[in-house]
């Protein structure tokens, strides 16, 4: 079968390669995915470029977000069958720690994502646990049942399960043109919460006005300024931040009393400065909430599939065209996510 893979850092045309590899077979409690669509995050970006704790272990593959349909099961699966097409929620787990029992799977010890820890969906065929998948619903076609699983199971984390917002509330959303950021803004305009959103140009800033009550330019002046000024002093009871190091006290800062900030990223670095003072003087509380658990996956899905979340999709690209896909992400030039046909 055809792969994308990554064979050193470097940029796109230096690092990956499209390699012809043996299909693989599904071992126990394993299904074989035929893939039909795996969208990029910015993970694969980072894979490729390396970050203080990657081992350096090349070849590898990425691709979190996989759509697909069931060609082979492996013994001892049951409840999945050959032909039926799905979703794959990307997470493996023990299934028999403590948190896993208690539905949280990301808190698992043995925590593993597929396309990160696991050969991920960049490639024909892929093998998982049977557990991991989803039955497509019938309103989503393979590129949009690939296009949310990652972005708006953590948006939903972020916003909902942990971060809790109302619709009486206010929230803020960093780099909302993003694959995350756009999910957290959609999912905030839908629970009926204020919501503002952050981006750097006039051209995603309109197109981030059909979900945002007020758009915020980051390169015109500090974005907890114009929260104040758009709250009359008041601040936003909750700010979706991914982007880390170069936006931390700015995001407190922009919080009202008793506001939360939920994180779930640091793209821009994990040592940021901190005004200790500005979080217990002010009853503020800052709140990790890395990608969902399987019940997150599944409230999400129910709402893309309803069409009350939707989606973004800037583009979509063959397998043979991966490097295109890498740049643009790298360079900030899609509005959503960028999806691959691997079997194209």
């Amino acid at each position: 079968m055809r792969a994308a893979h990554i064979t050193q850092y470097g940029s796109p045309d230096e690092a990956l390669e499209i390699a012809t590899v043996d299909t693989p077979e599904p071992g126990p409690e394993e299904v074989r995915i035929q893939v039909e669509a795996c969208a990029l995050n910015r993970l694969d970006v980072f894979a490729r470029l390396g970050h203080p704790e990657d081992e350096g272990d090349f070849p590898r593959r990425t691709g979190c977000d996989i759509s697909g349909v069931v060609d082979s099961v492996g013994p001892d699966v049951t409840g999945v069958e050959e032909g039926e097409s799905v979703i794959v929620y990307p997470g493996v787990t023990c299934g028999e720690c403590e948190f896993c029992l208690n539905g949280e799977h990301t808190m698992c010890p043995e925590y593993r994502i597929i396309g990160e820890d696991l050969p991920g969906g960049l490639a024909e065929y892929l093998t998982v646990p049977a557990w991991n998948v989803e039955p497509k619903p019938d309103e989503l076609d393979f590129v949009s049942a690939a296009a949310w699983p990652i972005t708006f199971t953590t948006a939903w984390r972020m916003l909902v399960t942990t971060g809790g917002l109302r619709p009486a509330e206010s929230a803020l959303v960093l780099g909302a043109s993003g694959g995350v950021g756009n999910a957290a803004l959609q999912i905030a305009e839908r629970i009926g919460a204020t919501a503002y959103a952050t981006t750097s140009s006039d051209e995603k800033a309109a197109r981030l006005e059909e979900w945002a009550d007020a758009v915020i330019d980051y390169t015109e002046a500090p974005f907890d300024e114009a929260v104040r000024d758009l709250t009359d002093g008041r601040g936003v009871d909750l700010v979706a931040d991914h982007v880390g190091q170069e936006t931390w006290q700015t995001s407190i800062d922009a919080l009202a009393m008793g506001g939360r900030m939920v994180i779930c990223g640091a793209t821009s670095g994990p040592d940021p400065d901190i005004d200790i003072r500005s979080v217990y003087q002010r009853h503020r509380q800052i709140l990790g909430a890395p990608m969902g658990n399987r019940q997150d996956f599944r409230d999400a899905l129910k709402w893309v599939a309803r069409g009350e979340v939707e989606p973004v999709i800037d583009r979509v690209l063959p397998l043979d065209d991966i490097a295109d896909g890498h740049r643009l992400i790298e360079d900030r030039e899609v509005f959503g996510k960028v999806v691959v046909r691997p079997n194209e």
